[in-house]
């Protein structure tokens, strides 16, 4: 599963951790989610407590190995329903830097020999590597802000994906959009109606404080509003992933 977004600072870092926790109670097996950023700041890091300083760029160090659970486990923080979460490489050195696309690649095809579900933490889709992405994504999905203006982008931007050929992945896309305030102006519902035309499913996670802030997400501190609204999100994404009949 690929989170992505046609705009910076919509919060697919807290939707990332917040559906990846709620998938974890869901699904029997362990669910892994990485950072794919590509940045030293932000990112997973600052949304689920630290209790190693491992990081995706381990990861990329362990190559093969990580088709071995143990491994992953060793470098993966976890979150307070089970969530593994391998961060964001926050250095830039001689030995340490955040991994390029091919090594996340890599180590995405690693991660699938142990783990049934691995969500990835994308930057912005403005670039053909994270258009790469949501294509071979079984669960794409994206996140808007609850404005005008950035669901306009992102119905900008899956017309450019149908533009060149990906209007699978907008058909079977989920979209998050995410309440800023407690109350939505009625010209926001608008465009979000004519955005749930555009996408195979659409979400509304309502304000919630505890969202609002750059800290460890737990399911446990959100309202009832938003914990179902990521209920009906894990939804949408475990209808989509294919089943072991």
């Amino acid at each position: 599963m690929c989170v992505s977004s046609a705009d910076g600072g919509v919060g697919r870092s807290t939707l990332t951790v917040a559906l990846g926790g709620a998938l974890a109670l869901a699904v029997p097996a362990p669910v892994v989610a990485v950072d794919a950023t590509h940045r030293a700041w932000g990112g997973l890091e600052h949304r689920v407590v630290r209790s190693s300083p491992a990081t995706v760029w381990d990861a990329v160090l362990a190559g093969d190995t990580l088709g071995d659970a143990s491994v992953v486990e060793r470098l993966a923080q976890v979150g307070p329903t089970g969530l593994r979460v391998l961060v964001g490489e926050s250095k830039w050195t001689a030995q340490r830097r955040p991994p390029t696309w091919s090594e996340l690649f890599g180590v995405v095809g690693h991660l699938r020999e142990a783990y049934a579900l691995a969500l990835l933490d994308l930057p912005p889709a403005d670039t053909a590597s994270a258009w790469r992405a949501l294509g071979w994504a079984t669960v794409p999905m994206f996140v808007a802000r609850a404005s005008v203006e950035s669901l306009q982008h992102t119905m900008r931007l899956l017309t450019q994906l149908r533009a060149v050929g990906l209007t699978e992945v907008v058909q079977e896309s989920v979209l998050a959009v995410m309440a800023t305030s407690h109350s939505t102006a009625r010209e926001v519902r608008a465009v979000e109606q004519m955005a749930r035309q555009s996408v195979g499913h659409l979400v509304r996670v309502p304000y919630d404080p505890v969202l609002a802030r750059p800290d460890p997400v737990d399911l446990r501190s959100l309202s009832k509003l938003t914990r179902s609204a990521l209920v009906e999100v894990a939804a949408a994404v475990i209808d989509r992933c294919p089943a072991d009949l």
